[in-house]
């Protein structure tokens, strides 16, 4: 384990205090021995010119040799050559860099909301400190792991996914360290940072055209089963469907959140897209607290998952700006009966939070974060007892510095004013 990872114990240090410590009890043991011996041992270095002397030096020459004979034997290891081993090694271990994928921090972030009762907390996971910047990292190192196991994914292959933006640079970061090729597909609204990320871990990148309706056989979500079905050396991710995208979360982002918190979360909140992040963690968290944890899905003003979890029905969706979550059909990946209850947030709402945050604590996040942090403030704000609120910060907000951050983008499509300068 890296021994400056802040999320890593570095242990090398008091295991070679041991060696030494073991090294330094078996020399002296060596030195006591050899000691006992001698002193059991007659001299033999008595001088004399007298033929007395000289047979009394030959009887105690051969007096000597018996009693080294007789002698009980010590057994005293050789250690020197284990000592030479050790340190003509390197006994420092280093990770690689995909072995840092989650374990992400837990913060609070309390101070964005106003609960009008005490004991009210709001926590986050800081899901871009993953090596690739988002939670996406979590789902595609499991599939892709998975696959290599079950012999779907061997080397020479090319992986292939429809993605929104995080996932497609997640797998081809891992594609990358893996040493496999990798193509990507997104849409028009994929921001710049996130479609030059794609390009520079060395994968290629499709953009499909721009309002295409789920159906549509162009649809960037379409295209990589077609792609797939007509190569039989492609893997396709397929994170809408595959089951594996939430079990990644049920095995990993539950677990850390219900032992970060020793059990106290009250409610989970988060949006959701292909649905793994929502209901991985809610049936790993309702499972662990008996169903005593509450979840919350925040959605986005134009995503048809609130109207189908309220009433049943599929809407028709409406264009938003929030990247990442909502969605305009339903994937196989999301499970509804996991949800208590939906909030929609609108994009004004949602960014305008992630300024807060990032004037306030210093946290620079996408989106998704700032839509998931303003739904848990909000529940934060009703509650009328003590609870533990967590949420979740998918990625980082450097992924849109030229849109959510960017003034002139703000104004035209959101028709928001950035944040004034209140540092004088």
């Amino acid at each position: 384990l890296h021994p400056l990872h802040p999320r890593r114990r570095f242990f090398t240090a008091p295991v070679i205090a041991c060696l030494f410590f073991i090294a330094a009890v078996a020399w002296l043991g060596k030195s006591m021995a050899e000691g006992a011996l001698r002193m059991a041992t007659p001299n033999t270095h008595t001088r004399t010119c007298t033929p007395q002397g000289v047979q009394t030096h030959l009887r105690r020459s051969v007096d000597m040799r018996a009693t080294m004979e007789s002698a009980p034997k010590v057994d005293i290891p050789d250690i020197s050559k284990a000592f030479k081993k050790i340190f003509e090694k390197n006994t420092l271990e280093y990770p690689r860099f995909r072995s840092l994928i989650g374990e992400t921090p837990l913060v609070d972030l309390t101070m964005m909301a106003n609960p009008k009762v005490e004991g009210v907390r709001v926590l986050a996971k800081c899901e871009f400190m993953n090596p690739g910047y988002s939670i996406k990292d979590r789902i595609v190192e499991h599939i892709i792991d998975e696959a290599e196991s079950e012999g779907l994914l061997k080397p020479g292959m090319t992986i292939v996914a429809a993605s929104s933006g995080n996932t497609g640079a997640a797998t081809a970061m891992v594609a990358a360290m893996k040493g496999y090729k990798a193509i990507i597909i997104t849409s028009p609204k994929c921001s710049k940072e996130k479609m030059d990320a794609i390009r520079a871990y060395g994968a290629k990148l499709i953009v499909t055209a721009s309002g295409l309706k789920p159906s549509d056989p162009e649809h960037y979500m379409n295209m990589e089963q077609t792609i797939c079905e007509s190569n039989p050396s492609y893997f396709g991710v397929n994170q809408y469907d595959n089951l594996l995208n939430p079990m990644a979360h049920y095995e990993t982002l539950g677990p850390e959140i219900w032992s970060q918190t020793q059990g106290t979360v009250t409610h989970f909140v988060a949006a959701g897209s292909t649905g793994g992040t929502l209901s991985g963690t809610a049936r790993y968290l309702k499972e662990r607290s008996g169903g005593k944890v509450k979840v919350v899905m925040a959605d986005p003003i134009g995503s048809i998952f609130y109207e189908y979890f309220k009433n049943g029905q599929l809407c028709d969706p409406k264009p938003f700006e929030v990247e990442g979550v909502g969605k305009d059909d339903i994937p196989g990946a999301m499970d509804f009966n996991l949800i208590d209850d939906a909030v929609r947030v609108s994009d004004c709402q949602a960014f305008k939070m992630c300024h807060d945050m990032a004037r306030q604590e210093g946290i620079l996040a996408g989106g998704s974060g700032g839509l998931n942090v303003y739904a848990a403030t909000q529940l934060a704000n009703k509650a009328t007892k003590p609870c533990t609120i967590v949420t979740v910060l998918p990625d980082s907000g450097i992924k849109y510095m030229s849109k959510i951050y960017n003034g002139d983008w703000l104004q035209k499509c959101v028709g928001m004013e950035l944040p004034g300068d209140d540092s004088e």
